[in-house]
């Protein structure tokens, strides 16, 4: 339900019958429960317009509100302030009807767009690392929340298969195979390797220089040779995807070379609309106001990382049609990203109302507050830390239930890698983040196994119940009418993430309704003796839309739930 949508309707119709002139009507949720559910601040902007006093043009607005269907009351705070009360009989029922509804009452879009969203973008001559994290689980996350909005969402996995190091990298592997003994399991012990021949035979060296052509030029053995290394290479990267959850699949990867064709034409058509200039050989474009230009071809023909991707937003609006394409990229590419949307643009690669968005992102950090390195100071492979994720969540719950072995490294693989993905979307995408395993394990505060411990609370009351859960919901204190306001805000939670591509959006209202929940529960007990019958039916219906809702939100993020913990 767009909760805030219903709200401001019913102000604008307020304004109407006031015959006073506004566009803009916003509320916005009330900080404490003493101020009522929403807040109107409008009267203080109209002030000067209208030459009246704030609080004479609210009253004269809470005169004609209409108090009898979802608003049940208002009062006017401050210099002007319009506090704003829901009404209970309202709430009670739309809560009865989300908790029924398998998407809980919320709406797909009336007017879905093609959405494309570019992430996670592995370089195929070495392994996923640490580094690929934060764009895998953040762009798979807004992929997932867009698509359950209605949007028509296109994942596109850009990788890196292209360039000079794949000649050495194939010549390599064709001697491996002469040799009889090919092993890709360690991509960067392989890499190392043929770098070590590259830089110490001088005829690899050539021979790898020629590959490169050929790979070019379509050479069908050196394509061959080309296509395995990269199968391979995928391979590993399906196999972080597979234990991050993560939907990407092959039929998403658009890499560099899919482009290749296209790169020529890219420079010819910016030198036909009198873009391109010359500057010590390189061709580029020199953006208004812009000190540094953007070079798109090297003097000696090669291209650059702004051709290709050039390239692919013109296919991505024009043959794939996409009104907003997301680049879910480190921070520190957004010069880059801000003059390759700029000039596509200007070259009308991109028509003008189509949405280029950077989703930029932090770094991750290690406790001293450093870029996350192994202790002899190389790259984490994204694997290992994942892996090393499931033997901490071991040790975490080994000591805190009864399950067997088997239960405790399927619980383990939940638990852990949730709490990897959790830790990371709960922050702003934008900040820096410290590692913390004992922070991200932790049953308190905003964790994944906070999120999951309480649900699997709720799933324990059902099973001391083990019965039908469908009845009337009565709100008769203040906790149940603020989860129930919390509750039919989901969907507004869930569409200002999708604009503001914030993931951390929806961690912190599932933590305002998991920890609001367990205040709830502890003051309005439902299977204690004496609860009459009828409460503890309307109690029992608010503890499965919170579940529900619960479990909604953990999956758009990617994360499972447990029955039991």
């Amino acid at each position: 339900m767009k909760l805030k949508s219903h709200i401001n309707h019913i102000i604008q119709e307020a304004f109407v019958k006031a015959g006073i002139e506004h566009e803009a009507i916003s509320v916005s949720e009330s900080t404490k429960a003493e101020f009522g559910d929403f807040q109107f601040n409008g009267a203080m902007a109209l002030s000067k317009k209208l030459g009246k006093n704030p609080r004479e043009i609210a009253e004269t607005l809470i005169k004609h509100l209409d108090l009898d269907t979802i608003l049940s009351k208002a009062e006017i705070a401050g210099p002007g302030f319009i506090n704003l009360w829901l009404n209970p009989l309202w709430l009670a029922l739309q809560c009865e009807v989300a908790q029924k509804d398998a998407r809980l009452g919320v709406e797909k879009r009336a007017a879905p767009m093609k959405v494309v969203v570019d992430y996670s973008g592995p370089n195929m001559a070495k392994q996923m690392h640490v580094g690929h994290l934060r764009s895998s689980i953040i762009g798979d996350t807004l992929a997932n929340l867009l698509s359950y909005l209605g949007d028509e969402v296109i994942r596109q996995n850009h990788i890196g298969d292209w360039g000079t190091q794949f000649g050495m990298l194939i010549a390599y592997l064709e001697e491996m195979h002469k040799e009889g003994s090919v092993s890709l399991k360690d991509l960067e012990q392989f890499y190392k390797d043929a770098k070590g021949r590259f830089d110490a035979d001088e005829a690899f060296a050539n021979k790898a220089r020629e590959y490169v052509v050929k790979i070019q030029s379509g050479d069908a053995h050196c394509l061959a040779l080309w296509q395995q290394f990269i199968a391979i290479s995928l391979g590993h990267c399906e196999e972080v995807y597979d234990k991050l959850s993560v939907k990407l699949t092959r039929d998403d990867v658009r890499a560099e070379s899919f482009y290749n064709d296209d790169l020529s034409r890219v420079v010819r058509d910016l030198y036909g609309k009198g873009l391109l200039k010359e500057s010590d050989g390189a061709q580029c474009v020199f953006l208004e106001d812009e000190e540094i230009p953007v070079m798109v071809q090297k003097s000696d023909g090669g291209y650059l990382y702004a051709t290709t991707d050039l390239a692919a937003l013109r296919y991505r609006a024009g043959t794939l049609g996409a009104k907003r394409i997301l680049y879910v990229v480190d921070a520190r590419q957004a010069g880059h990203f801000k003059q390759v949307f700029r000039l596509a643009k200007e070259a009308g690669f991109v028509p003008g109302d189509v949405a280029l968005e950077h989703v930029a992102f932090g770094t991750m950090m290690d406790k001293g507050g450093k870029p996350f390195k192994t202790r002899d100071g190389g790259t984490v492979k994204l694997i290992d830390l994942l892996d090393e994720a499931v033997l901490k969540a071991q040790d975490t719950i080994k000591d805190k239930s009864s399950y067997t072995p088997e239960q405790i490294d399927a619980l383990a693989k939940i638990i852990g890698i949730g709490a990897v993905k959790y830790a990371d979307l709960s922050i702003n995408r934008e900040s820096n983040y410290i590692f913390n395993w004992d922070k991200m394990l932790s049953f308190e505060g905003n964790t994944s196994l906070y999120m999951q411990y309480a649900y699997a609370r709720i799933q324990s009351i059902f099973r001391r119940y083990d019965g039908a859960i469908e009845g009337h919901i009565m709100i008769s204190d203040p906790l149940e009418h603020r989860l129930c306001v919390l509750l039919l805000g989901f969907e507004d939670v869930l569409n200002r993430a999708a604009v503001d591509a914030a993931p951390n959006q929806i961690t912190s209202y599932l933590y305002e309704l998991a920890t609001l929940f367990m205040r709830f529960y502890e003051q309005n007990p439902i299977l204690k003796e004496g609860v009459k019958q009828e409460i503890k039916m309307s109690r029992l219906v608010l503890a499965d839309l919170t579940a529900k809702t619960m479990k909604q939100g953990l999956n758009l993020l990617g994360i499972e739930v447990v029955d039991a913990l």
